[in-house]
């Protein structure tokens, strides 16, 4: 298992470019909008791992929500697996609940 990224929830994506741009030595190297879950990204590539920043695109989205409540900042962090299916299935058993199978408040 690794990290294989950081993601961080931001207002305002260019300035956080920018800012992440100045503090890591280096442009970000992709962005990627993600339509279903209402939000742009930007990713800067450190070492093996990434960070990747998280702009809400309406009101609506988990990010939105999530800014809202918590201000900016670490949103989560992406391990990588062998095995998704099987890390899930692994993580049930040990008590974890994804949170595709939590009931919608």
């Amino acid at each position: 298992m690794l990290i294989e990224h950081i993601g961080i929830a931001v207002k305002d994506l260019e300035a956080s470019n920018l800012l992440f741009g100045k503090l890591f030595g280096k442009p970000h190297y992709k962005t990627e909008s993600v339509e279903s879950e209402h939000v742009d990204t930007s990713f800067f590539k450190l070492g093996d791992s990434k960070i990747e920043l998280l702009h809400a695109t309406s009101p609506d989205s988990a990010i939105a929500k999530f800014i809202e409540k918590k201000g900016e900042g670490m949103h989560h962090i992406a391990f990588g697996v062998e095995d998704i299916e099987k890390e899930v299935e692994r993580l049930k058993v040990e008590g974890f609940v994804p949170i595709s199978d939590k009931p919608k408040k």
